[in-house]
């Protein structure tokens, strides 16, 4: 297979990459009455371009956040209402003086009886904040 790009565009080059692989959002002291769950997990991929400047952690916080919604917002259009794992991956990119992020959020949904619970923040989302691969 080729891959076929613009002659004179440059490559996207990786500056960094956190990930969190998808871990238990509830634990036993939850009082859920989980109805069904989904047999595979769900993900979304979801890219964020930044022509002016370099994204900073809060931003990348806000990518995230942004992600984990629209991951939402597919498992209700498949009745479903909770995401019982969460994981997601943030690779930051550089062309020239162009800026990249892309967020791959991963989810395992599931359908409890009732009101779902107030989601939580997206698990270790504190770890962009200030990290390295936004300096």
């Amino acid at each position: 297979m080729k891959w076929f790009r613009r002659k004179n565009e440059p490559p996207w080059e990786v500056v960094g990459c956190e990930i969190v692989e998808p871990v238990f959002m509830f634990d036993g002291g939850d009082e859920l009455d989980v109805v069904r769950v989904r047999g595979i997990s769900m993900s979304g991929k979801y890219i964020f371009d930044f022509k002016k400047h370099a994204p900073n952690g809060a931003q990348g916080v806000s990518t995230v956040l942004f992600a984990r919604q629209q991951l939402m917002q597919e498992i209700t259009k498949k009745n479903y209402n909770i995401l019982l794992l969460e994981g997601w991956t943030l690779t930051r990119l550089r062309q020239g003086k162009h800026h990249r992020i892309e967020v791959d959020y991963t989810g395992r949904p599931g359908y409890v009886s009732g009101k779902p619970p107030a989601p939580r923040p997206p698990p270790f989302i504190a770890v962009l904040e200030g990290r390295h691969i936004f300096s």
